[in-house]
């Protein structure tokens, strides 16, 4: 299993500033999954110089792979489901000249989002369905599906294959979107065999799901994501998981994104990289989101953290 990191952590650092840092402090590190569109900037990643300059390309990965690192993913989580037409379009352009990026560059994973619609045809903004509680909220999720995530995803996943045959398109199991847990990523999956899950267990961990089994049973992981879930207790015990404040920036909220270890311990994560392992996933990228911690002491915690619980850390080659 090899080491990555999300490097949208780092939107405030120069690529070559990003890779000191991790190479300073977090040696463990191999692999970069770099943001190319969607809903975070890009500033790692020039995507339409890169995707019509050929000697740009070979700079910008000679590089990356000159410092002992290589693109292991390229992230381009947004919506391209949006109800508002400016939003979706600019998100299905990212994705769609993702997977040309990616085929030129060589890198077979790509991270994103299944999206989501409006509830009905007009609305102006997302309606996310996780379950008909009340009969203004019945039947959104199928018709969701049959109308715009089934369509789309079935054109895309066509056109995917055409352009890059060996590349996996990996989304999140994330609330929000019309693929949060294991029966609705089955059901995309089953839409084409280069559809797969990018397993993070933090959005599972606050759903009360068990990565470990959901690891193990589902059809397809390409690609996986480091980051753990601390509960709060007082404020879980007043207000429950279903809490509308963002917890990546509010230490407050009944349940917080956490650094890899602080939430569960190395003989978790240990078994987690195993199940991974099993299922073909080469490469786990850590993403910080933790609102305790700068992404800089979180990054280098979690990655030593990560090696010493596997027991196998991979430390780069030397340039040249």
């Amino acid at each position: 299993m090899r080491f990555g990191v999300v490097l949208e952590a780092f939107l405030d650092r120069t690529l070559d500033d990003a890779l000191d840092l991790l190479a300073a402090t977090a040696p463990a590190v191999t692999d970069l999954e770099v943001g190319v569109g969607g809903f975070a900037p890009s500033p790692h990643c020039d995507v339409e110089r890169l995707l019509h300059d050929q000697r740009a390309r070979t700079a910008w990965l000679d590089g990356i792979e000159a410092r002992g690192f290589r693109v292991s993913a390229l992230n381009v989580s947004g919506n391209p489901l949006d109800p508002d037409h400016e939003l979706r379009r600019r998100h299905d352009t990212d994705l769609r000249n993702a997977v040309r990026l990616a085929s030129l560059l060589g890198v077979d994973r790509i991270v994103a989002m299944a999206g989501c619609p409006g509830g009905l045809p007009g609305d102006r903004t997302v309606h996310f369905d996780a379950g008909g509680w009340l009969p203004y909220l019945a039947g959104i999720h199928a018709r969701q599906w049959d109308d715009a995530v089934l369509p789309y995803w079935t054109e895309l996943a066509a056109e995917t294959q055409r352009e890059h045959p060996t590349l996996l398109i990996c989304v999140e199991l994330h609330p929000g979107t019309c693929v949060y847990n294991s029966e609705t990523l089955e059901r995309f999956a089953a839409i084409a065999p280069n559809l797969a899950a990018n397993l993070d267990p933090s959005h599972l961990f606050w759903q009360r799901m068990d990565p470990l089994v959901v690891a193990a049973t589902l059809a397809r992981v390409g690609h996986a994501h480091a980051k753990d879930v601390v509960f709060n207790e007082r404020p879980l015990a007043l207000n429950g998981l279903l809490d509308h404040r963002w917890s990546p920036t509010d230490p407050d909220a009944p349940w917080t994104f956490a650094t890899v270890g602080r939430g569960h311990g190395a003989e978790w994560w240990s078994s987690f990289t195993a199940v991974l392992a099993e299922r073909g996933v080469e490469s786990i990228a850590i993403e910080h989101e933790d609102p305790r911690v700068d992404a800089a002491h979180g990054v280098a915690e979690a990655a030593a953290f990560l090696a010493e619980a596997t027991a196998a850390p991979r430390v780069r080659e030397p340039a040249g």
